[in-house]
């Protein structure tokens, strides 16, 4: 979202009037022109043990319709939905309350998989490929503050070990110049984001949101991974 969109995301307008706003010539800020460029991160040294027939965490990394949409079309992934995460546990929350940017909550994705076919670590390689910039600290492409923050949040030991590894390994990589800034955050639990913003990028192809900063991450995922690319998305 450019400079006016995100005055009506802090309102909780935009759903009604982005389209609008990003018509407008994108409107970018100092340093949104390039904010998202896809890397091939390396292949992760620790990956998570598979202990059930799918495995389930949950990713933060700026706005969910395009790490939703990503990680739709990963071979294995069977399911992905947006919501909130990061927040008190047991709080039931909504678009409007998250976008104040007060809550605690950031805009997220539960992704669940089939360890057979992919594992937690090639989905964090592809997360940090082409969905979330690792050295942005509390934004993500245009989108700005707590609520767009990059985050791993595990749902187990393993995960959480393998989370802080490949963090640890990414700042050794040096393929980022800045610092990296993505942490591994406690799961409190996962509130589903409401039904317009599910499956909004297979949906709305043509948003001016969408092709402007989603569809050249899936684009990115395509040209980098063709092996784990795959066609139709998962529900």
């Amino acid at each position: 979202m450019g400079a006016i969109a995100r005055l009506l995301t802090a309102d909780g307008l935009y759903k009604f009037f982005g389209a609008f706003a990003l018509g407008v010539g994108a409107l970018l800020l100092p340093g949104e022109a390039d904010a998202e460029v896809a890397v091939r991160a390396p292949v992760p040294a620790v990956d998570a043990p598979s202990t059930r027939k799918l495995e389930t965490a949950v990713f933060a990394g700026g706005c969910f319709w395009g790490v939703e949409g990503v990680f739709s079309h990963v071979k294995g992934v069977h399911l992905v939905r947006s919501g909130y995460a990061g927040g008190p546990r047991g709080k039931k929350i909504g678009y409007d309350e998250v976008s104040t940017g007060r809550t605690g909550f950031t805009e997220a994705v539960s992704v669940t998989w089939d360890p057979q076919i992919v594992s937690y670590g090639t989905l964090m390689r592809v997360f940090f490929s082409v969905i979330a910039d690792p050295t942005t600290l509390n934004y993500q492409g245009p989108d700005h503050g707590t609520q767009y923050r990059s985050a791993l949040f595990p749902l187990s030991r393993g995960q959480a070990m393998a989370a802080q590894a490949y963090l640890a390994q990414l700042g050794k990589s040096g393929i980022w110049k800045d610092p990296i800034v993505t942490r591994v955050e406690p799961f409190t639990g996962f509130v589903p984001a409401e039904a317009d913003h599910q499956d909004f990028m297979r949906r709305n192809p043509r948003h001016p949101y969408i092709a402007r900063w989603d569809a050249p991450k899936l684009a990115a995922l395509k040209q980098l991974y063709p092996d784990l690319y795959r066609p139709k998305p998962a529900a």
